[in-house]
């Protein structure tokens, strides 16, 4: 991360809450389509949402990770809920844990990596549904100078991020990060 850091609890909450409108709207017949991360169905998707709550719970509470697979907008609701009680205890930004990428970082930055991760799956699931794909412009720009370029770089060379889609100079900032993140916009 190259700028100073915004309030992550808030990003999170913001991207969260987005992500949370557009999950409630993914019916049944849609848990087995795909996504624009084309190792995942939506369901597989929503699972992974969920699990990224549960990453920043047991980050803040010591405990350990519940991987789920079947996850609902329920459980995610409540993961999200857990999540923002922790992140309001006192000291609890500067606790740090391993990363996904396998390196110990403060738990603000994990909150903040935790924020961008469902900001961009928000995208992946809104477009793998049928919904209205547009992100929040105010939360775009922030992930973009808090992430682009270096993130997506090392989370390419750590196998998590696919290639670079090129897009336009032209382009929107959500192309732009959405590009940087392998996705076609």
């Amino acid at each position: 991360m190259t700028h100073e850091m915004p309030d992550p609890v808030t990003l999170f909450r913001r991207a969260t809450a987005l992500a949370a409108e557009v999950m409630a709207k993914v019916t049944s017949d849609q848990l087995a389509d795909p996504t624009p991360c084309t190792e995942w169905c939506v369901q597989e998707l929503i699972d992974h949402m969920v699990a990224s709550t549960e990453y920043l719970r047991a980050a803040l509470d010591g405990g350990d990770q519940i991987a789920r697979s079947g996850a609902t907008a329920a459980d995610y609701r409540v993961g999200v809920a857990a999540c923002l009680t922790g992140l309001a205890a006192p000291g609890a930004l500067e606790r740090t844990c391993l990363s996904p990428l396998g390196f110990e970082w403060p738990l603000e930055q994990a909150t903040a990596g935790t924020f961008m991760d469902n900001l961009v799956h928000t995208w992946d699931l809104a477009s793998a549904t049928g919904q209205d794909p547009r992100l929040d412009p105010g939360l775009v720009e922030t992930c973009i100078a808090l992430f682009l370029p270096g993130m997506p770089e090392r989370g390419r060379q750590a196998g998590i991020v696919g290639p670079a889609v090129p897009v336009g100079s032209d382009a929107s900032p959500q192309d732009r990060l959405l590009g940087a993140m392998g996705r076609h916009p």
